[in-house]
């Protein structure tokens, strides 16, 4: 019996840590991001957790990317234990959780990083985005969000390699071709263990590509899921013997995973979504205009954290969905911001923006971070919305596109990176040490992919030259 957290979210966090001895939990795995987004962690044995909450569990910092030096290394970790909960596939009781020597029931918190004098580190990305919702909540708001991830499960080869080899050969909604769906149900079911409430789950457009929603929340809460999710469906994915990727364009010539992200803004003082406006035509206050405004404003200067990966721009191509153009409407897809119809029944309060251009191989701290920071210099500055493009903008002529003044997306990681040092709102919300190590490390990426001969050009090049 998995210890759900609805059954303790209420409790204090020492009575929490009493309820997991109770179901037989004996570790707690302390959990953070570095600033690529790459999961870290360190267990501990749960009768030491009391003391990592009154004194902050060490570590050095220096072995983590985008951290500190060496000289400066020692950090330590502040457990959330709002994010507390068994991790369901290392339970306290039955055949999982049984080892030759006793229980290895284990349970999960998210930790904020500190320096030794007690200060909240500036490179910890999950600091990074709560600054911005701070800024969100002086100013009178909160920033709600909900991602929609989308991933592949690929099978191994025969030698037992992963490689890009889908688990199907299903499409949109397909059911009786589709492989995943019981994986699905599973990781829906460690999802939900965690606290996740999920709304749907299905197969994507391409093969062996899948989707799982989740309940739109507070921005931190959502952040702090999106990292979950990520780390479950790759845990459950190999007990199948699979593996899950969120690796942007695996395979060439078919539909890359994005992680479309629906944002709003909650005013705190009149108690409302601050986006809706019944007498608009899309239903969209004057607010949310100007947060759009923002987003299409800061677009080329945030995208290298929205998509940080060279691979990314493999997605960013016209034709498969994915927005290049820095525009909006309703119902086309290829602009890069789409405002949702709100459904029959259900009230203008759930209106909300979706923003298409980040993928889900981000910091979602990161990302969540830059999309507030440049909504909110949007409305600060009331900058003036374009007015919506609804044909498809694949269909338009770059002559047309040029001549109505449409920008695109940078086309590589190289000019993405450019492009953010040279943006002042995002550099400053990413902070001075996110933005200088992240940038070097991306550089450094770029650089080591366009000095590398491809399979491509000796085949292209190497007989015809």
């Amino acid at each position: 019996m998995t210890l759900e957290i609805s059954a303790i979210e209420a409790l204090d966090p020492l009575a929490k840590i009493e309820a997991a001895k109770e179901h037989n939990i004996r570790f707690a795995e302390l959990q953070f991001t570095d600033i690529m987004g790459i999961v870290k962690g360190v267990t501990i044995p749960l009768h030491q957790l009391k003391g990592s909450l009154q004194n902050g569990t060490w570590f050095d910092g220096s072995s983590v990317e985008g951290f500190t030096r060496i000289a400066e290394s020692d950090q330590w970790l502040k457990p959330d234990m709002d994010t507390f909960a068994e991790i369901p596939w290392k339970p306290g009781h039955g055949e999982l959780g049984a080892g030759p020597l006793g229980s290895r029931g284990t349970a999960r918190v998210i930790c904020d990083v500190y320096t030794p004098d007690g200060k909240p580190f500036v490179g910890d990305p999950r600091g990074v985005l709560k600054r911005q919702l701070e800024r969100a909540t002086k100013l009178g708001y909160v920033w709600n969000a909900g991602p929609e991830l989308e991933f592949f499960l690929f099978r191994k080869d025969e030698n037992g390699e992963i490689k890009p080899l889908p688990h199907d050969n299903a499409g949109y909604f397909d059911f009786s071709t589709d492989l995943g769906a019981n994986i699905r149900q599973d990781m829906v079911n460690a999802l939900e263990a965690f606290g996740i409430s999920v709304e749907a789950a299905h197969h994507e457009v391409a093969a062996g590509q899948h989707e799982i929603d989740f309940r739109y929340a507070d921005g931190l809460k959502t952040a702090d899921n999106a990292v979950t999710f990520k780390f479950t469906l790759k845990a459950i994915a190999q007990i199948h013997g699979l593996y899950a990727t969120f690796m942007p364009k695996p395979i060439f010539g078919i539909n890359g995973s994005g992680m479309h992200t629906h944002q709003s803004l909650y005013s705190i003082a009149e108690s409302r979504n601050a986006f809706a406006d019944p007498e608009n035509q899309y239903g969209l206050s004057d607010l949310a205009r100007s947060y759009m405004a923002g987003i299409l404003a800061h677009a080329r200067g945030m995208i290298a954290v929205l998509a940080p990966l060279v691979n990314s721009y493999k997605r960013l191509v016209p034709g498969y969905e994915a927005p290049t153009y820095l525009t909006w409407g309703r119902t086309n897809r290829s602009a890069l911001i789409r405002v949702p119809k709100v459904s029959p029944g259900i009230s203008i309060e759930a209106t909300r923006v979706e923003v298409r251009c980040p993928d889900p191989s981000s910091n979602t701290y990161l990302a969540f971070a830059a999309m507030l920071a440049a909504g909110l210099d949007g409305v600060e500055k009331g900058l003036e919305l374009a007015p919506p493009v609804e044909e498809s903008l694949y269909a338009m002529s770059p002559e047309r596109i040029k001549k109505a003044g449409i920008r695109e997306l940078p086309g590589t990681l190289g000019e993405a990176i450019d492009e953010l040092e040279r943006d002042e709102v995002i550099c400053a919300a990413l902070g001075d040490h996110v933005l200088t190590h992240y940038v070097e490390a991306k550089r450094a990426e770029w650089d080591e992919y366009r000095t590398q001969v491809s399979t491509w050009e000796v085949e292209k090049y190497l007989d015809a030259f």
